[in-house]
């Protein structure tokens, strides 16, 4: 996951922590409701960096094997 990528996630979830709290605080069910559901996005914005990052590595590895077959082919 890219820093960029990480810093909006965790600025995504801190905005959402505020707002629930926010709504908490005043009653107000909409607000911490759409503070909740930030939080939640923030978390699924971590997981498809996480499997990116995955699929790159697997990607890197499955060339580096075929690379290494077509050292022995020759």
């Amino acid at each position: 996951m890219s820093l960029e990528d990480k810093i909006k996630s965790t600025a995504k979830d801190a905005e959402g922590r505020l707002q629930a709290a926010a709504g908490e605080i005043t009653g107000d069910e909409r607000m911490t409701a759409e503070g909740e559901a930030k939080q939640v996005q923030a978390q699924l914005m971590d997981a498809a960096g996480t499997l990116k990052d995955k699929v790159q590595q697997a990607a890197a590895s499955v060339g580096e094997a075929l690379d290494g077959l077509a050292g022995k082919a020759t």
